[in-house]
């Protein structure tokens, strides 16, 4: 017979192969989050800028598969849940026509660009 400590283990491993144990820590950080959060101080809000900072960094999350930190972030921030449309992103940052590329996120695409263009100013 398996002991309680095997058992355990067992369940442990199958929520983890399953991602529902990822799942479930990301929402009991959301919800203590949430718990914690005073109500009573105003959230400072969002402008504009942030608005899109935050997105490019969930793009990058969700993109990545990092979806739980993704939630903490929505969660913490205040962004709104519905993504910002990739296509709106590129519109609101100028950013060029190879980042509608989708093999990329956003974020990525940002920084190697502003890599490959500081390295240009440099060699000339």
């Amino acid at each position: 017979m398996a002991t309680v400590a095997e058992l355990k283990a067992v369940l442990k491993d199958t929520l983890e192969k399953r991602g529902v144990l990822g799942h479930l820590k990301a929402r009991i950080r959301a919800e203590v989050f949430n718990a914690l959060d005073d109500d009573h101080e105003p959230r400072p809000s969002l402008s504009h800028e942030n608005l899109l900072i935050n997105e490019l960094i969930r793009e990058y999350l969700e993109f990545n598969k990092y979806k739980f930190t993704a939630s903490v972030l929505i969660a913490e921030s205040g962004q709104p849940i519905v993504p910002l449309d990739r296509q709106f992103l590129i519109r609101e940052l100028n950013a060029f026509e190879d980042s509608k590329d989708n093999s990329m996120d956003l974020l990525k695409f940002t920084v190697r660009y502003t890599l490959h263009e500081v390295q240009d100013m440099c060699s000339k």
